[in-house]
């Protein structure tokens, strides 16, 4: 099994969830169990916070536009169910299940559609940022999956490789990207993100941010890094054995 640690960074006004969590620095969404099937998904999620911060995070959660884990930008018709199975005064857990509709779409289920069965998730909200902890098969589509991801999101959201490890070996070994395999404007751009702290934790910048330093437009320096960490993924994946983690940058 190999494990692939990611985070979606969003501006704010693309998620419900994440702009509430961004008024409330300490409080923690994190998922107890999640589990998908082709129709529907399930998950429990554990928050901690204030009194204040887990009322907001309530009303998030139970607003009829928000569905667990759907990347639809609009309402999508799907039918969703929210239940408090246990609330304290700085803790509050919560029940969703997530019927999908053809328009629908969620992380999970690109993660079956390509990472295949058997799969293992965690995640964690933290403000605007949404980190994703996946276990799968050594087999695994790494880069379909991930160039899935990108069209189903909007180019406003920042897609962050946190961590890409195998879990069977306990040798390590090293990568290299192969020469050619990047455009110079896909290096430049990886080189500038790297320098300017977009790969550090916390983030030092984001590609908006970064895309006003470089005088180039969001939407260009968006397309060259996400493509850029897509082929050094696949290239990841195809290099054997792969064991340990690999900085994108």
């Amino acid at each position: 099994m190999r494990e692939l640690v990611f985070a979606l960074d969003y501006d704010p006004g693309q998620n419900t969830l994440a702009d509430t969590l961004a008024d409330f620095p300490d409080a923690r969404v994190r998922s107890l169990s999640l589990h998908a099937t082709v129709d529907s998904l399930w998950r429990v999620d554990h928050t901690t916070g204030s009194p204040d911060a887990l009322s907001a995070i309530k009303d998030a959660f139970l607003t009829a536009d928000y569905y667990a884990d759907c990347l639809a930008t609009e309402p999508c018709g799907a039918e969703s169910e929210t239940q408090i199975l246990d609330q304290t005064d700085d803790t509050l857990v919560l029940y969703t299940y997530w019927q999908r509709t053809p328009v629908c779409v969620s992380i999970p289920h690109l993660a079956l559609e390509h990472l295949g069965d058997g799969l293992l998730f965690e995640t964690q909200h933290v403000q605007h940022r949404h980190t994703w902890r996946v276990i799968h098969p050594e087999d695994a589509n790494i880069h379909g999956f991930f160039d899935a991801l990108h069209a189903e999101l909007s180019s406003d959201v920042d897609v962050e490789i946190v961590r890409l490890t195998g879990l069977s070996s306990s040798t390590t070994a090293t990568f290299t990207a192969e020469e050619g395999t990047l455009t110079r404007e896909q290096r430049e751009a990886l080189t500038a993100a790297a320098e300017h702290g977009y790969y550090e934790t916390p983030r030092g910048i984001d590609l908006g941010e970064l895309a006003e330093k470089l005088d180039v437009p969001r939407s260009t320096l968006t397309y060259r890094v996400r493509r850029a960490e897509a082929e050094i993924i696949k290239q990841f994946t195809d290099h054997d054995p792969v064991t340990d983690s690999v900085p994108t940058s």
